[in-house]
């Protein structure tokens, strides 16, 4: 007789959803790149006025600003800020405003 029955299904709990994975610390590695950047971009810009300016008591060397404003640019262009020149865009709308005339 117990040979005939079918096996009992084996009980199994259900399994709880399961939450998604949170980085710990990405409000930490955000706030060090920003400390950083902020860092290189004081840096960068306190050479480029110490290149120009005459602080007495320190003596002024004249370096080749070229790198230090590269640096200064790239930086600010990580925080969003755009310092290029657009003389394309304003030869198109010279050339428009003429056009309409």
């Amino acid at each position: 007789m117990q040979d005939s029955l079918p096996p009992k299904p084996a009980f199994s709990r259900p399994k709880p959803p399961e939450k998604p994975k949170v980085e710990k610390f990405e409000w930490h590695d955000e706030g060090i790149s920003t400390l950083v950047r902020v860092i290189i971009l004081v840096w960068s810009g306190a050479i480029l006025t110490l290149n120009y300016v005459s602080v007495p008591g320190l003596p002024q060397k004249q370096i080749d600003p070229t790198f230090i404003a590269s640096v200064f640019t790239s930086t600010l262009v990580s925080f969003g800020v755009d310092t290029g020149k657009k003389k394309k865009e304003d030869k198109d709308d010279k050339d428009q405003s003429k056009n309409d005339k």
